[in-house]
This record gives structure tokens, sequence and C-alpha cells, in this order.
């Protein structure tokens, strides 16, 4: 039997006609071990936690405790007191559903605690709220679905992470926490790489260890350098698509296993080893194809002075690796972007690392996705001269061209990431960034004159496209290079998917024409054979 739900409006709820009672409750001296069985017998996703006076001190959610797993804490000995959030946000027992919502949309809460008069009443939970919210049917297992989810999924979670968030609106983005263009400021990129990968920066001897692990797998598997070589001449070649074929290659010959039968540590080698592969395939198909012999990566230089040292056979200069450094830094990861969740997809059907990466890339090869930025600079190639960019602009707007460089889906004011990066070109220097900044003035100028109240801001492919220019990468591997450092999200969504598995397996909705149809008169093995038979 189908049957429908209240809409939000029409229900006219309180938290009291949702909220989980009573309160599951835990003591903030208990072990992260006894609340996880707490919680686990209740089948709920949070606690709160009291004091010995009863008073409420924190909430503990699973999230909390998967977190500190993946903080290597041991649930064992450590107290929910070290993990929990404290004083939290809470919600009174006749506050109406739409107070819950709005705390739960603008402050990304996923749990409240419910309280009245001094004692905790219940724990309202997201889900909660999501049931009444949605206007949809309840339907039977296996059934068709009857709405379908935003063209896109646009706004649709579909998944938990803790690698990193983009808050568009806010013009914000974060790795684990951290503000990624701070980071990118102040940090190197194996400082960042370990943060993705293990949850936490590094200590001087962590960074140690780390970079030495990541040095050493930049070596070659048996085999590959000979099919590179090969790989490299393929008539049709361009460096992103011989990068897919190069790591799928590699893969291969490393005989990566599917991520269903890893533990978790060997997940995480595999994942540094491909990662750190990423740009040695790249920068050798890159030289074989124009005919250069291939240049090893120097164990002395870091990524990114490793990268350009083995795009030109010579020593980069300090402020050209630094300003690579910050780009790879700012590009590593950006929430659920396109090849990062089909990197998740496949990893889901608990396939092996290599897959996952191969579709990856093929995603980030769009020019939806990661295709833009030499775009942007050709934009610069055909405006010219600063005389010219009024008029250009003007006519590509109205004849319904897009800007590259310009607009993104997800952040509504500027992107922080282009806000670093033309600090980063303005330290470079140079005509061609003197150039660039007079474009982004006129083009936000006329965007704001022809389409007014859109929004529309510099991206971040604008200024990167200007920064890889200026410190000597050619055109054709802006993208590749974006590809070698998104390969750290990669991996880092990809061990994260693994850890904590269930298939991705979304319904369609389908459209077609209505079932059962008639198949027409003359089909059928036996009448195609008698027509095979007597032509």
């Amino acid at each position: 039997m189908v049957t429908g739900t209240l809409s939000l409006v029409a229900a006219s709820l309180t938290v009291a006609n949702l909220m989980h009672a009573p309160a599951v409750v835990v003591s903030e001296g208990i072990t992260l071990a006894a609340a996880a069985q707490v919680l686990d017998q209740a089948n709920v996703g949070a606690a709160a936690v009291l004091d010995g006076a009863g008073r409420l001190v924190g909430m503990v959610s699973e999230r909390d405790l998967l977190r500190s797993v993946g903080h290597h804490i041991d649930p064992a000995t450590t107290s929910v007191a070290d993990v929990m959030t404290r004083d939290p946000v809470t919600l009174h027992i006749s506050d109406p559903v739409a107070t819950a919502m709005r705390l739960f949309r603008e402050r990304r809460f996923r749990h409240l605690p419910v309280i009245d008069g001094t004692r905790v009443a219940g724990i309202l939970s997201i889900r909660h709220v999501v049931r009444v919210a949605q206007i949809e049917q309840v339907r039977p297992a296996g059934s068709a679905p009857s709405e379908l989810a935003p063209r896109g999924l646009e706004g649709v979670a579909v998944a938990e992470t803790s690698v990193g968030d983009v808050r568009g609106e806010e013009g914000f983005f974060h790795y684990r926490g951290y503000n990624a263009a701070e980071l990118a400021r102040r940090c190197s990129f194996e400082q960042v790489w370990h943060l993705l990968v293990n949850g936490e920066l590094p200590d001087a001897s962590e960074l140690a260890v780390f970079s030495e692990r990541a040095v050493a797998a930049r070596r070659l598997p048996e085999g590959v350098a000979d099919m590179l070589r090969q790989i490299a001449v393929l008539p049709n070649y361009t460096p992103l698509s011989s990068l897919r074929s190069g790591v799928s290659l590699t893969a291969a010959a490393l005989g990566t296993q599917p991520t269903l039968d890893l533990s978790p540590e060997q997940t995480g080698a595999d994942c540094l080893r491909i990662a750190a592969l990423v740009p040695v395939l790249l920068m050798r198909l890159h030289r074989h194809h124009h005919g250069q012999r291939p240049v090893d990566p120097d164990p002395d230089l870091g990524y990114a002075a490793a990268y350009l040292h083995m795009l030109t056979g010579t020593r980069p200069d300090p402020a050209a690796a630094r300003a690579l450094e910050q780009y790879l830094i700012l590009t590593m990861d950006h929430g659920f972007n396109s090849s990062t969740f089909t990197a998740r997809v496949i990893t889901s059907t608990g396939s092996d690392i290599g897959s996952a990466l191969t579709g990856a890339i093929g995603a980030l090869a769009g020019p939806l996705h990661g295709g833009a930025p030499s775009r942007a600079l050709a934009m610069l190639d055909a405006i010219g001269t600063p005389e010219r960019a009024e008029e250009y602009l003007h006519a590509e707007i109205q004849a319904g061209q897009r800007l590259m460089g310009f607009g993104h889906r997800v952040y509504k004011t500027d992107d922080p990431r282009s806000t670093l990066l033309r600090e980063v070109a303005i330290e470079l220097g140079g005509t061609q960034v003197d150039f660039a900044r007079h474009i982004e003035a006129t083009a936000l100028r006329v965007l704001e004159q022809l389409k007014p109240g859109r929004r529309l801001y510099t991206n971040v492919e604008f200024y990167a496209g200007v920064v890889m220019n200026s410190v000597g990468i050619p055109r054709d591997m802006f993208t590749p290079t974006f590809a070698c450092s998104r390969a750290v999200g990669w991996t880092a969504a990809i061990a994260e998917q693994a850890a904590n598995n269930r298939l991705i397996r979304p319904s369609a909705l389908y459209v077609g024409p209505a079932p059962p149809r008639e198949i027409p008169d003359g089909y059928g093995v036996k009448s195609m054979a008698a027509t095979s038979a007597h032509p």
C-alpha cells in the first residue's frame, strides 16, 4: 500500500512530536567503546552526555566515534569527555520543527538535544525532520521512485565525509576543519597531503617519515617505463587521456586488489603509492611525446619542485615552485565534485584503487569540470589588448556565451581559491598578470550590468591559468596538473569510502513508454530463424 506523508508546513509540528524519547544518555566518564555499545543497542546516532549531577554537558555521535578511530585514538581507554561536543546548542520541547530545520540547515548540526525544564527530554535528529519536510510518497522496497531528485543532484547530500567541505554561500572551504586557503598560505604540499590522508597536520618527525614514504613511492613498478613510451606516441595523443591510461597500466603492474579485501592500513599504503606516481607518469608521458628524455624525480625536492624539475629538466626557481605548490594545495579537494563522486561510486563496488582513480580522471577530463584553465587563458588571448576588453565581453555575454573563469556551481560569492591565486599571480608579476587583472575587473562590471542579481564572481580557473602559465607549465598540461593534486583528494575519498562502505546504487525515474508493451508480430527466435532459412 502506498501512503502519503504530510508536508512540514501542513503538519505544524513541534519538536516534541518528532524527537527520540526518552533521550539516550551517557556519562562523560565512560569510554568511547562503552558509548558505542550504548548507541548500537539503542539504534540511535547520538547520545546526550551528562555530568555527575545529571546536567547536560555535551553530545557524542557516531561521527565523533568514527573520527576518533580515524585519528588512532584508543576507544577502550579514551573517555567520551575527550571527544564530545561541549555545551551543545539545544531545543526546547515546545519549539516548532521549523526552528530545528533552520538550525540544522544553518549550523550543519545532525542531532540536537531537547530540553524540558532542566532535564534532557529527547534528541532530535535531522532524519526525523527530513522525514516530514520532504513531500514524497512512502513506497514499498524495490518499487519505482515517485519523486525525482534535482537535476545534477544539486543540494542533495549522498554521503558523510570528514575529508573536507565547501560552503558556497560563505565563500569558504576547508580540509578536515582547517581553512584550505590558509593551509595554502602557510603549509607545504606534504603537510597538507598528510592532513588529508591521516587526519591531522604532522609534527616535524611525522612529516619526515611521511615525506620519506612519499619519495620512495615515486619509483615506477617494473615494466611500466617502456610501456609509457608506447602510450606517448599513439595517434591523437592528449596528456590527460594518456595519464588515464598510464594510471590504469600502473595499477595493473602494482597488482592493486579490490578494496573490499584490504585492511585500512593496506588501502592507505596503496593510495599513497599511486598518488605519488601520478605526476611521475604524467611527466614521463609528456617528455616522451615531445621526444625528450624522461627526468627521474629528485628525492631531494618536494612535490611541487620535483614536478617542475621533471617537466623542464632543470631545478626550478624557488618562487615558481612555491607558487605552483600553493595552487596544488588549493586544488587537492573540493567537496563532492564530479570526479570525487565518481571515485567513491567505483570504490563502493569494492573495486581496486586503480579503477577508482582511472574513473576519476575520466570525469575530470570533461570541460565542465577540469578543462577550463586553458580556456580562460585563451579568452585573454582572444581579447588581446585592454582596449578591446569591454567590447569583446559585451558581445560574448549578449551572444549567450559562457565566460570561462567566471561563475561557479557552488560559490555564490568570491571563490577563495581565486582570491589566493590572484595574490600568487601578483607576487609572480608580469604583463600577463596585469592584463588579467584588467580583464577580471572589466568582466565583473559587464556581468553586473548585463546579468544583474546573478552573483557571478571570478572562479579558480581564471587565475589558475595565469599562475601555471607564469611558472612555465604548457597549456595542454593545465588540467593534468590539476589531476596530480586532486589525486590526493581522490585517494583520501577512496580510503574513506572503503573504510565505511555501502554500495552506491540510486534509482532512476522512468519516463519512457508505459509498460508492458506488446512485441509486434514477426519477432521471436522461431520466426526469425524461418526468415533466415527462406530469404
